[in-house]
């Protein structure tokens, strides 16, 4: 995890977070549903969007048959993110891209880059620090490297949560003027690391804020601070 920034960066940060869940909100829960998601501005990332990790248990990238990554298992790249206009099919390569880390294949600061290039271009509604926030911070990733630690990730569904298919119906004009799609997506993920093939698996569940301008592939523009079902 990134240090801790100066005072002018985290206000910087809350802002970007506050237009971000502003953008989202308006179709969340239209006007009305604003003042609720205010409590939710995402100043803290939900702990069921943050990968389970410890100096004893690792994560990685491609699961093996049996659901259970093997430490013998080939390193995995970093994620790529997909070229698709789907903000739900987005929304679970991205999920599967957050819940899957191979420390013996890249550096922490590696992946951070790597999911970085998730996010929108558009700044006011990119929210690195809510990604910066469930990656393990330097000092955990070496403890984790120290084990050839790394986890998988499985994805069940990806859906729009009611309340995003609500508003939306209410008022279908409110996503033009960000095109950010809340997408809520489950599966599980699977940890191994050296000495012990059979790992761990654990239910993840998270929601996503997703952009998909017309004519442009989709884009991350950051992780929720809880989940939408």
């Amino acid at each position: 995890m990134a240090p801790r920034s100066s005072n002018s960066g985290g206000a910087s940060r809350v802002r970007r977070r506050a237009l971000l869940g502003t953008a989202v909100l308006v179709v969340l829960v239209a006007l009305a549903g604003l003042a609720a998601y205010i409590t939710r501005d995402g100043r803290n990332p939900s702990k069921a969007s943050a990968p389970h990790t410890s100096s004893a248990a690792p994560s990685s990238p491609t699961p093996s048959p049996s659901g259970s990554p093997s430490p013998s298992a080939r390193p995995h790249a970093l994620p790529v993110p997909p070229n698709t206009h789907d903000p739900i099919t987005f929304g679970k390569a991205a999920a599967a891209a957050l819940w899957s880390y191979d420390t013996r294949a890249y550096s922490q600061a590696e992946l951070l880059a790597a999911l970085h290039r998730w996010l929108t271009t558009e700044t006011k509604y990119a929210d690195p620090a809510s990604v910066d926030a469930i990656i393990p911070s330097p000092v955990l990733w070496k403890e984790m490297a120290a084990n050839g630690q790394f986890a998988t990730a499985k994805v069940n569904e990806g859906h729009f949560p009611d309340s995003f298919t609500q508003a939306l119906q209410a008022d279908p004009g409110a996503i033009t003027q960000a095109y950010l799609y809340a997408v809520t997506v489950s599966g599980k993920q699977s940890i191994a690391w050296k000495g012990s093939p059979a790992g761990g698996a654990e239910d993840r569940v998270t929601t996503l804020a997703v952009q998909c301008r017309p004519k442009q592939p989709c884009a991350l523009a950051g992780v929720m601070p809880s989940v939408a079902p």
